[in-house]
């Protein structure tokens, strides 16, 4: 399980560095916090 939620923040960060590029500075900065909440490594949502 940790290794599927590490990769799909992965996934989630890379999209919201490539929003902050196009100048999308509201999504980007969402996904990015999106994917520090869902990663394992970091504060996860999923581990209390």
């Amino acid at each position: 399980m940790g290794t599927i939620l590490w990769i799909i923040a992965v996934i989630v960060g890379i999209i919201g560095v490539i929003r902050l590029i196009q100048r999308d500075f509201l999504w980007g900065a969402v996904l990015i916090v999106a994917a520090f909440l869902i990663g394992p490594a970091g504060v996860s949502i999923f581990n209390p």
